[in-house]
């Protein structure tokens, strides 16, 4: 069996088109979504129709949830709440019951387990980031625990993609590239996300997962994405200069100040974006 994983598609219509499109020549048997379907930007309809017209396996991620109105946005980023306050009320009922009906975990015929978040805890593994070694450690021992036998367990949420392995009682990362897979070994796999980078790669990520050959490969899509960026910015959904971690701030205030854009009277430093 070929899986295609993606995840956190965040309403980027046209990313998602740019990967079902490459997806199409990777002959692959399934597609795997892991949730994250809306949130961010503005096309959420048209991306639930997508993946519903390519009969995806989907599990719901932390935004999905919220939109639906199963979980609050009190944990979300002012710009994530905005994001869904602004989804919500341009979906149909039809689609809300789509993202309501989404289970938080997926077997995929007992050789994969797919979430969201993290396979543990039981409440609110949606919303858990497998960003650090003592998570993912949960998360490894709550697949070796998993009833089916599976071995891999494939997550999103940190929109950084990644293969984890862990054989021996030992965790390590590999590289994302064409990885084999041990047949006694554990793996946490994150194929990164398709609609709202968060590096300077700004192409859509997926993974393509081959059960019978035991490899496991990133992809990476060019899209242009300056259309879903004009879009958010028209709906207001763009993040504000106080989003901008503070870290990158006074970089980015060189730069302006060397393009003769800075003012110190504006906020923190910053024009609004």
């Amino acid at each position: 069996m070929k899986l295609a994983l993606i995840s956190d598609i965040h309403a980027n219509v046209e990313a998602l088109q740019a990967t079902l499109a490459d997806i199409a020549a990777q002959s692959v048997d399934r597609i795997i979504c892991l949730g994250d379907i809306v949130g961010y930007n503005t096309d959420p309809g048209d991306c639930i129709a997508l993946i519903r017209r390519a009969h995806c396996l989907c599990v719901a991620g932390n935004h999905d949830r919220a939109v639906c109105g199963q979980i609050t946005t009190e944990t979300f980023s002012t710009t994530a709440a905005r994001a869904v306050a602004w989804t919500r009320p341009r979906l149909s009922p039809d689609e809300i019951a789509f993202l309501g009906g989404l289970p938080l975990k997926a077997n995929v015929d007992g050789r994969l387990i797919a979430v969201h978040g993290a396979l543990h805890p039981e409440v609110g593994c949606e919303s858990v980031r497998l960003d650090n070694d003592e998570r993912r450690m949960l998360s490894f021992k709550a697949l070796m625990a998993e009833p089916s036998g599976a071995r891999i367990c494939a997550f999103g949420h940190t929109h950084r993609a990644g293969v984890y392995e862990l054989c021996g009682g030992r965790a390590a990362s590999r590289p994302q590239e064409d990885v084999r897979l041990r047949e006694d070994a554990y793996y946490l796999i994150n194929p990164g996300t398709v609609g709202e980078p968060r590096a300077t790669d700004r192409r859509a990520s997926y993974m393509v997962l081959d059960l019978a050959r035991r490899t496991v490969a990133v992809r990476r899509v060019a899209y242009d994405t300056s259309l879903p960026a004009a879009k958010t910015r028209r709906a207001g959904l763009a993040p504000r200069a106080g989003f901008i971690p503070s870290r990158w701030r006074g970089a980015i205030a060189r730069g302006l100040r060397a393009l003769r854009l800075y003012n110190p009277g504006t906020e923190a430093g910053l024009p609004r974006i």
